[in-house]
């Protein structure tokens, strides 16, 4: 199937209510992931604060991404390498670049909490031009981008699941492995339907993470450890190595 770069939703000053339905249920598509949102789930007073002019679509943007109905999805729900990746998809409309990306949010939520975690990217020069007070975010992955790396346009073309896709499907990080290793997504687009997995066969893999720096090293602090885990429990391992204040050195497929 082809990529479609989405068609960008700006509200203006004349704009109908019919044009702000239209970027209301834009937000709820591109924030939350694709979902369907039941009548009692929308957040109401948002709504109307948009509607007559009292709030931003930037202002909406970041109720959205701070509601229960966020929150549920991606932070309660997920781990905490998904949650990101999700964070920059939904509100910056890509992927993240590199490891420095993944560990300085996974920072601001353990050391500021979930609200600074959120208000980073909204609040960020990225996000002000790129989108302003008044433009939806929008999936970029279509094309590549001035200014960055072209590996960022392969990772966000690796989140991307088509039309039919729903993020809150996927749990675990479809990005973990290749960051760590600062290696390139293969390209595959979704087949028709819009789900597909991470990795093909990726839970049945063998890796090697090599890690230095970790508590669980004293007294040896200038030792590596070796950790030999499967595709399935990449993730928690690797959370429990960061918890831990350790540094991944390399993730080597072994088998």
């Amino acid at each position: 199937m082809s990529v479609v770069l989405d068609t960008p939703i700006e509200l203006r000053p004349n704009s109908s209510l019919d044009d702000i339905d239209i970027a209301i249920r834009a937000v709820y598509k591109q924030v939350l992931g694709n979902p369907h949102i039941m009548e009692n789930e929308r957040l109401v007073t948002a709504e109307s604060q948009l509607k007559n002019g009292s709030i931003t679509v930037r202002d909406f943007v970041r109720a959205v991404a701070k509601s229960d109905l966020y929150r549920d999805r991606y932070f309660e729900s997920c781990s905490p390498y998904r949650f990101v990746e999700l964070n920059f998809k939904h509100l910056l409309g890509r992927a993240p670049l590199d490891r420095s990306e993944i560990s300085e949010h996974i920072r601001i939520c353990i050391e500021a909490g979930y609200d600074a975690e959120i208000d980073s990217y909204i609040d960020s020069q990225e996000y002000q031009e790129k989108f302003g007070d008044n433009t939806v975010p929008y999936y970029q992955g279509a094309k590549s981008q001035v200014g960055q790396k072209q590996v960022g346009y392969n990772r966000t073309l690796s989140l991307y699941q088509g039309y039919a896709g729903v993020d809150s499907a996927f749990k675990d990080s479809r990005l973990v492995e290749a960051i760590a290793t600062n290696s390139g997504n293969k390209i595959t687009l979704p087949s028709t339907g819009g789900r597909r997995g991470a990795y093909k066969d990726a839970t049945e893999k063998m890796f090697k993470i090599v890690v230095k720096g970790s508590k669980f090293d004293s007294p040896r602090r200038s030792s590596n450890t070796e950790y030999v885990v499967s595709g399935a429990k990449m993730t928690p391992q690797i959370q429990r190595i960061h918890r831990a204040g350790g540094t991944i050195v390399s993730i080597t497929e072994i088998q």
